[in-house]
């Protein structure tokens, strides 16, 4: 028979007597409701820029458009906080969100599309969003959590621009992510505060997928020939120095701007330019992509 001083070391190491606390019951929870409601989406990928104003928006919805237009099922979370530009680009600005008893449905684009945004929960456009980082990680959370994304082939996420909060906070939820595609302009000055965008994911552990050079050279509205009126070139250099894949170059085209205003994603409404065959290179790669395995 053990000494009582033995039995009671013994019962003080015993992992059934460790304390858990009422946060780290929460935490498991949360982790396991993510874990479940993200269960069936097969490749998460995340679109961020380091830079503001280099298109990024519009090419996460016109990814996630096309994607859809291969007869993938694709999502849309827009997790821009203070700037949510995707209803407007998709057309769905003024949608009602609906919440049934298993959760909050996402607003259907198409067959092949669902979108997400804090977009369709600020009533008035002109609102501003003033919340500190706990907050922007809880909706970011209960997008992943309370969102019936239910069978996904792509869930395409819309990053606002930095390092900031959004995406500490995304990184660390989706651990099984495929991973980053970068958005630059070719202009030293973006290409500069893009650059610790590559050096944030690595930090992280987050797969960069590669660079996508945007407003490399224009399409002439009259002849359709590529001019290259700023510069060209920028963001393929970056990415050969930093080691990581070059996607594709996509040209200004006056139509992108045009139909993301109208609502209506290029890649869907525009069939012949530069910009749509650059774009539909891009998409292609991602359409081979293996599953990810979670990062450790």
């Amino acid at each position: 028979m053990k000494k009582e001083s033995e039995t009671q070391e013994v019962a003080a190491t015993c992992p059934s007597k460790k304390h858990i606390s009422k946060g780290d019951i929460e935490e498991l929870k949360e982790k396991l409701l993510l874990e479940q409601n993200t269960l069936g989406i097969k490749h998460k990928i995340m679109v961020m820029s380091g830079k503001g104003g280099v298109g990024k928006s519009s090419i996460a919805a016109n990814i996630a458009v096309g994607l859809s237009m291969k007869g993938k099922q694709v999502g849309l979370m827009d997790i821009d906080i203070h700037g949510p530009s995707i209803p407007k680009i998709v057309g769905l600005e003024g949608a009602q969100l609906k919440q049934t008893e298993e959760g909050l449905m996402p607003i259907e684009y198409s067959a092949n599309l669902t979108v997400m945004s804090i977009g369709f929960l600020i009533r008035d456009r002109k609102d501003a969003v003033i919340w500190r980082a706990p907050l922007k990680h809880s909706l970011i959370r209960q997008f992943l959590t309370d969102v019936i994304w239910e069978e996904l082939d792509y869930l395409i996420i819309d990053c606002p621009p930095g390092t900031g909060d959004e995406l500490i906070s995304i990184a660390q939820l989706l651990e099984d992510a495929d991973g980053v595609i970068i958005v630059t302009t070719p202009q030293d000055v973006a290409v500069n505060d893009v650059r610790k965008s590559i050096t944030f994911c690595r930090h992280v552990n987050l797969p960069i997928i590669g660079v996508i050079e945007n407003m490399s050279g224009f399409v002439c509205p009259h002849c359709g020939t590529v001019v290259d009126i700023f510069k060209t070139g920028g963001g393929e250099k970056m990415a050969l120095e930093m080691g990581v894949p070059f996607l594709g170059r996509i040209p200004i085209d006056p139509k992108i701007v045009e139909h993301s205003d109208n609502g209506k994603p290029f890649f869907q409404y525009v069939s012949q330019s530069p910009a749509v065959s650059a774009f539909e290179a891009i998409i292609t790669p991602l359409l081979s992509l293996n599953p990810k395995k979670e990062r450790k």
